[in-house]
């Protein structure tokens, strides 16, 4: 039986269009437009709560060609509200793929496109900046997509945090992958840790029960007096979505400053400088991929790390208050700071992810610490 492909469509804000064909589920999905430089790891970006609420590019030509297993999923869903690429694949090549990226997509009813120009459709992110689009392959009009996509209100306008975050508290005790099966660790001795739950990666929970926490993850909306009141150091998650949406948040952040240690990742991390009195920034078209230069300013080590966010914290707003501990070497920009005289430390990019492989990792030992000395 031949097979016959079916055409998909998408359509920028700005009026620009790419036709290609449809790989996915068959629908319409509208969302921020954002690109991806990384090379390997298209599992994560899908799973990874953060891309809630984003249409994703991936610059790298192909993508699927390595299947979809249980192990890299970083949660237990598809966050992602699109996916774009040169060429998707639905035959993989992995021993440890359980099925292909063409069923998985439809299994959680993803819409996508490939087989378009997608090095013409990064450049021309990159210079215009990152916008709303929607792909479609069942509206094959241009101008109906067109006025569809110019009446979404944008990220902004959603609790996507909300709608990532664990609706009930749960512990974690698994850590990293090791080449042979260990027994469960004892809680016993452990550090107590709450983990805020606004889109966290389960590769964060891996590396913090690896660095000796008992983990709880709570729910995004628990009370600051309840976390405090179960935990020796309080962690901010990652999450999607503008940090200044997430006002609840902010609000249990000011609680906690000064009372437990806190240690804030991506969202975290944005989430605190607005809690101490900063402001944020959004960046043109954000940081998205696995091969961003960070330099550890204590150390002067520079790290390859793994970023995904589209807002900046404006350290020199809190010049008084916090000093800036990691920076950008692509643009200069923030990417971690530390309170000049309370436990509090937070990080731009992701220290859990591995493109260095591992470049990143000692800043849950420094967290740990910061902990144990109370």
């Amino acid at each position: 039986m031949k097979n016959i492909t079916k055409v998909a469509n998408l359509v920028l804000a700005d009026g620009t269009v790419f036709e290609g064909s449809a790989f996915g589920a068959d629908g319409e999905s509208m969302g921020e437009v954002v690109f991806n430089t990384s090379m390997a790891g298209y599992q994560e970006i899908l799973t990874d709560p953060s891309y809630k609420g984003q249409i994703v590019i991936m610059t790298y030509s192909q993508i699927g060609n390595y299947g979809i297993n249980e192990a890299d999923a970083e949660s237990e869903a598809v966050h992602i509200e699109g996916f774009v690429a040169k060429e998707f694949f639905d035959f993989p090549s992995n021993w440890q793929s359980r099925t292909n990226l063409a069923s998985y997509l439809k299994e959680h009813n993803k819409v996508v496109i490939h087989g378009i120009d997608t090095r013409a459709l990064t450049r021309h992110i990159r210079d215009n900046g990152v916008q709303p689009g929607i792909i479609s392959t069942i509206d094959k009009d241009h101008k109906s997509l067109l006025a569809k996509v110019r009446k979404y209100p944008g990220i902004s306008a959603f609790d996507l945090v909300g709608e990532v975050s664990t609706k009930q508290q749960y512990k974690w005790s698994e850590g990293l992958w090791k080449l042979h099966k260990e027994e469960p660790a004892e809680s016993k001795g452990r550090k107590k840790l709450a983990v805020y739950d606004f889109g966290v990666k389960r590769n964060i929970l891996r590396h913090l029960f690896d660095a000796g926490f008992d983990v709880t993850v709570i729910p995004a909306h628990t009370p600051a007096e309840e976390a405090l009141e179960m935990a020796d150091g309080i962690v901010l998650s990652n999450g999607p979505g503008d940090p200044e949406t997430v006002t609840y948040a902010v609000e249990i952040a000011k609680k906690l400053i000064g009372k437990k240690p806190v240690l804030g990742i991506c969202l975290g991390h944005q989430i605190l400088g607005l809690a101490l009195g900063g402001t944020i920034y959004k960046l043109k078209f954000g940081h998205h991929g696995g091969n961003h230069p960070v330099m550890d300013l204590a150390t002067g080590k520079v790290e390859i790390t793994s970023q995904n966010h589209n807002y900046c914290v404006d350290v020199s707003s809190l010049k008084d208050v916090v000093e800036l501990t990691h920076k950008n070497l692509y643009d200069g920009t923030e990417e971690g700071m530390k309170h000049r005289e309370l436990p509090v430390m937070s990080l731009q990019h992701h220290p859990e992810a591995g493109p260095g492989p591992n470049d990143s990792g000692y800043i849950f030992k420094r967290f740990m610490n910061m902990v144990n000395k109370g």
